[in-house]
């Protein structure tokens, strides 16, 4: 095992990879992706993933967030090993336990920001009062409070991308994904961005999860995982 790998402690470990690859049916050939990829992240961790286009990032975000399926391997999150579970399990699972941040918001023009962070409370059980309490408190902790019924076209890409971040923690998952989160962000938002991120994993203990091209993006984590050719390229240790 890699010193990527063995980084985090595993009675600590959140996330624990073990063999992973991903390949692809391109016509009549199978094009590999991932490659034996072996990681461990630790509960309450901020990792970002960093690499040339090409190198895998996002299928490994993809496959960690039970978007996709391995072609083999293990993945193991809070001790469920999800590449076994079937399309409903997983679908139940993502429900549960992840929170999703995308490049370019992924919210419903239709609704307001308050109907697009209820989205992922309909499934849950949960009252139409107690999910307008639960999307209240998570848009108010994003500041924007004031924002309820506005719709996505009414308001700035950073108001969007924190509707989406609220969205994201709105069924308090333990385990929030980001892909390039403020990939179409001017500088000063996506600092803002990046704070409140840094701020859900110090105060709040949300283990992150992050793709990134920005090495101030990356900064902001508090470890570095490389990616070459689908391959685990070893950091130094960070300074947190």
């Amino acid at each position: 095992m890699n010193a990527a790998a063995a980084r985090a402690d595993d009675a600590q470990a959140l996330i624990r990879i073990d063999g992973l690859s991903k390949s692809y049916q391109r016509g009549g050939q199978q094009i590999p992706v991932l490659l034996d990829i072996r990681l461990s992240v630790a509960r309450g961790d901020f990792v970002a993933l960093m690499g040339p286009s090409g190198s895998g990032k996002s299928t490994l975000l993809n496959l960690i967030a039970g978007i996709d399926q391995p072609s083999s391997g293990r993945i193991l999150i809070g001790g469920v090993d999800i590449a076994g579970l079937d399309e409903g399990e997983l679908a139940d699972w993502r429900a549960r336990h992840v929170g999703f941040i995308f490049q370019f918001y992924n919210l419903m023009p239709v609704l307001t920001a308050l109907e697009n962070v209820e989205l992922p409370l309909l499934l849950s059980g949960l009252s139409a009062r107690e999910r307008r309490a639960h999307a209240e408190a998570a848009l108010a902790m994003v500041k924007l409070s004031d924002r309820l019924d506005h719709y996505p076209n009414e308001l700035s890409g950073g108001q969007q991308q924190r509707v989406a971040i609220a969205r994201a923690l709105v069924s308090d998952p333990q385990l929030i994904v980001a892909d390039e989160p403020t990939g179409d962000l001017d500088r000063v938002t996506g600092e803002e961005v990046l704070a409140l991120l840094d701020r859900l994993n110090r105060e709040l203990g949300k283990t992150i999860v992050m793709v990134t091209h920005d090495p101030k993006a990356a900064a902001r984590a508090r470890r570095l995982v490389h990616l070459e050719k689908g391959v685990l390229v070893d950091e130094p240790e960070p300074v947190r």
